[in-house]
């Protein structure tokens, strides 16, 4: 019984070590971004928001934040996603060509 604890205890102490570390991710700070990082930081790192930012103009941004709720299921509301795209369009968005 006490090896299945201490393999659990290992297990756990493991997927700690795994989480990522969010603290280096600075997003711009600007209205909306509370909305950004509470919403897109439950499912994966925010990371995600720059990398993705040279390919996504407004349209991208929706198709994106849509996916999402839809097809990923994140909890998040018309009126929040509508803040999270501005957000993302402002701050991280492309020109439209």
């Amino acid at each position: 019984m006490w090896r299945s604890s201490l393999a659990a205890l290992a297990m756990s102490l493991a997927a700690a070590t795994v989480h990522a570390d969010e603290s280096t991710i600075q997003l711009a700070q600007a209205e909306g971004v509370e909305r950004v990082q509470a919403a897109c930081a439950i499912c994966h790192s925010l990371d995600y928001i720059v990398m993705n930012s040279p390919f996504q103009d407004r349209a991208g941004w929706e198709k994106t934040v849509t996916k999402m709720v839809k097809v990923m299921g994140a909890p998040i509301v018309p009126e929040d996603a509508a803040v999270i795209v501005d957000y993302l369009e402002k701050h991280y968005g492309k020109a439209p060509q």
